[in-house]
Order: structure tokens, then C-alpha cells, then sequence
């Protein structure tokens, strides 16, 4: 079943239409350009979306492959596929649980809907559209009867502190409010909840290369 909802935001207090629904073929070219956007040199160009991964996005798990559009241009992404995931042992490395992002190990009986992917172009990343995609797919969630929704964050703002201060520690002062996080304190408003620390998460000098296990329980289950 696909995914499409209109609406508007607000940009520069005037109604901007937006439209959130799966991202097909056709957006290719935009959705490797939000990336090349979103993660610039010295990030390596071979690690933003390839047509490969994106055709695997589209063919094998088409449900999560959503993006925003904002005024009719594409404006973000965001990808998941599904796992099976036991909270009892929750390690796990981005390049494991994602297939390098091909979702070749995309399981239709998992049991979480797990993110890969969200990338939403600098000049509109004071719209909401992050929290609007991440609210999309709790819907996603929702339909297909998964029990959370999941996902890694990164938390680049560790290593000013790393020093002084361990990963949970960190997190901690993240949740208490003496610290702020640029991708941590955005999932924390999208709803999503710290599960556990992944150490060698992926390769992330800012992170120290640590990731942030962060769910959303289906209230439903």
C-alpha cells in the first residue's frame, strides 16, 4: 500500500504545500543530490546513495522509502527496511543490520521497522520536514503491525566531551537537558527513546564511533 499525505508548513509565515509519499524511480537523481547536499566533501562520494541501493529501497521494501516534497521540489528522504530485532541483545553495526544499505537482508516477518536513511537538503531543515518523514513512518509502523520503530543515531557532539566523559554519561546529560546534541535532541522530538549505547556503530570520528539505539514503540502492541 503506498504512502502519500498533503499537506502545508509554514515557511517565512506563508503556507508552503508539502507532500510526503514514497520516493519511486523517477527521483533517482534528486535523491543522490540530497545527499551529495546533505553530506559534502570530505564526506566520500561513493558512500551517498548509488541507483543499486535505491532500486533495492523501492523493489524490496517500497513502504519505507519515503520522501518530502515541499512546494514541488524534493527536499528529503528517509529509508528503513525491516528486522528482527531482540531488545535482549541489541548490538549491532550499521553495515550489519543495513546491508551497507542495499537492505538485501530486508525480512518481511521482522518485527521493527528499522532507519537507514534520513537526509532533508540544509536550506529546509527549519521547516520540520525531518519530524514530519520520522512521523510518516511511525504510521508506517502502525499499518504493517511492527512492534517499534528503530534506528542508530549518531551523536556528534561526544567527542568535545569524550575525554571527561562516557557514552552513557553523555546521553545522560542529553536527556537531563545539560547537554545538546544536533542529532540526538532531534530524535528525542521526534518521539524516539535511548535503548542502548552501540559501540563501533560506524565509522564517525564526531560519534567516536559510537551510535544511539533509539526507538518507537508502537502503541498499539
Amino acid at each position: 500500500m503506498g504512502y502519500r499525505s498533503e499537506f502545508y508548513v509554514m515557511h517565512d509565515e506563508k503556507p508552503v504545500p508539502v507532500i510526503i509519499r514514497n520516493y519511486r524511480e523517477s527521483d533517482f537523481n534528486d535523491l543522490i543530490e540530497i545527499q551529495s547536499e546533505c553530506f559534502p566533501p570530505p564526506f566520500p562520494e561513493e558512500l551517498w546513495w548509488n541507483e543499486e541501493q535505491l532500486t533495492n529501497h523501492v523493489t524490496l521494501f517500497p513502504e519505507g522509502a519515503i520522501c518530502v516534497e515541499i512546494d514541488g521540489i524534493l527536499a528529503g528522504s528517509m529509508t528503513g527496511l525491516c528486522v528482527h530485532f531482540d531488545p535482549a541483545h541489541p548490538s549491532h553495526t550499521w553495515e550489519e543490520i543495513t546491508d551497507n544499505g542495499f537492505i538485501g537482508n530486508h525480512d518481511p516477518k521482522g518485527n521493527t521497522l528499522y532507519i537507514v536513511d534520513i537526509s532533508v537538503r540544509p536550506s529546509y531543515r527549519k521547516l520540520g520536514l525531518g519530524k514530519l518523514m520520522m512521523q510518516a513512518m511511525y504510521h508506517t509502523v502502525i499499518q504493517l503491525g511492527f512492534e517499534r520503530l528503530l534506528g542508530g543515531g549518531r551523536m556528534p557532539g561526544y567527542h568535545k566531551v569524550a575525554g571527561k566523559m562516557s557514552p552513557n554519561e553523555y546521553i545522560s546529560g542529553v536527556l537531563s537537558g545539560e547537554l545538546v546534541d544536533p542529532v540526538i535532541t532531534f530524535l528525542l522530538k521526534t518521539g524516539r527513546t535511548p535503548v542502548a549505547i552501540a559501540e563501533n556503530y560506524l565509522d564517525d570520528e564526531e560519534s567516536c564511533n559510537y551510535g544511539v539505539l533509539m526507538e518507537w514503540k508502537n502503541p498499539f502492541k
